[in-house]
């Protein structure tokens, strides 16, 4: 059976891949992924904070050091932040050394600046493309949404500038027009989209009055809203698209190929089942391909798209009043 796709422009054995979890921050790790069949990997991402905050320290402690030598250990380490963005080129490397898959390294910023400079050495250091997470959260009721997604764009333009290999961009779902800003994205140099970026929630302590983290994997059923948008994007648009947020077995990842992915992210999954769980899924879709007389992956990807369903109107508003009255006390 043949699995093979092709993302962003990278020939990829299968549509399995890693999305940017902790399973990747280890070199073992990552061997084990790739042998247990990943086509491709993301790394975690590298944050726009940690980039200035290494740029701080380092000026920091060349301005002490200046007048005396000791006075740089009273400094803070930047290392200690998440991770330098000095051991994250040399994980990398390392990354790419260890395995013959490709390797997508992440940018995870808020604005345009000196910060996308690390776009160029990620890809000096052996990055196949470059997925570019905008976890934007307009706070002031004086930006627009416009505004936001000119931020985004700009943000996406300057990557794609300093460039030459694919970029991604990494959405969420809250922007009033998908396809009109997956349009504008792709003029301003995307290569693909990842759909859907998962805004983790904070929790409040009633007790201690904080604000707290709550982590919570994925479930199956968010992949529907990643299906909707697949399938009104892939119809419209030549970007490469990858699904991430809410697969977890074989008939979820054949669902988002089937409505326009190229890809598809795994995480939740695989923090669950283990690495192993790639080749489960991987057997179980050859089983349900050859069941249904399909030669290849490709023979089904996008056969659900907009532009290719019977009715494209059940990913619209009927979709909406159909589940409204099928509801029975």
């Amino acid at each position: 059976m043949d699995l093979t796709t092709k993302y962003l422009g990278l020939e990829l054995k299968n549509p399995i891949v890693v999305g940017a979890c902790p399973l990747c921050t280890e070199i073992d790790s990552i061997t084990k992924l790739a042998d247990a069949g990943a086509a491709a990997i993301v790394l975690p991402s590298l944050f726009e904070e940690e980039i200035m905050a290494a740029a701080r320290a380092a000026m920091e402690m060349e301005s002490a050091g200046a007048g005396f030598a000791e006075a740089s250990s009273y400094l803070p380490n930047p290392d200690g932040y998440h991770i330098g963005p000095g051991q994250y080129l040399e994980h990398l490397e390392a990354a790419k050394k260890a395995v013959d898959i490709p390797i997508i390294a992440s940018l995870n910023g808020t604005s345009v600046g000196g910060w996308t400079n690390y776009s160029k050495k990620m890809e000096a250091a052996g990055a196949d493309a470059l997925e570019l997470n905008t976890y934007l959260l307009p706070f002031d009721a004086d930006e627009t949404g416009a505004d936001v997604e000119q931020r985004t764009i700009d943000i996406v333009k300057a990557v794609t500038d300093a460039v030459s290999i694919p970029v991604s961009v990494k959405l969420s779902p809250f922007f009033s027009s998908l396809p009109n800003l997956a349009k504008q994205l792709g003029a301003a140099g995307a290569d693909g989209l990842v759909i859907f970026n998962r805004f983790y929630q904070p929790d409040v302590d009633i007790e201690s009055l904080e604000v707290v983290p709550n982590l919570r994997l994925s479930t199956a059923d968010e992949l529907r809203l990643r299906l909707r948008w697949l399938a009104v994007l892939s119809a419209q648009s030549d970007l490469s698209l990858s699904a991430t947020g809410g697969a977890h077995s074989a008939v979820d990842v054949i669902k988002a190929v089937m409505c326009g992915a190229h890809s598809v992210q795994l995480v939740s999954a695989l923090l669950i089942h283990g690495a192993d769980h790639i080749g489960r899924t991987l057997e179980a879709m050859e089983f349900w391909l050859k069941d249904h007389e399909y030669t290849s992956l490709e023979q089904m990807q996008g056969s659900l798209s907009l532009a290719k369903v019977e009715n494209p109107k059940a990913f619209a508003r009927a979709n909406y009043m159909k589940m409204l009255d099928s509801w029975e006390m």
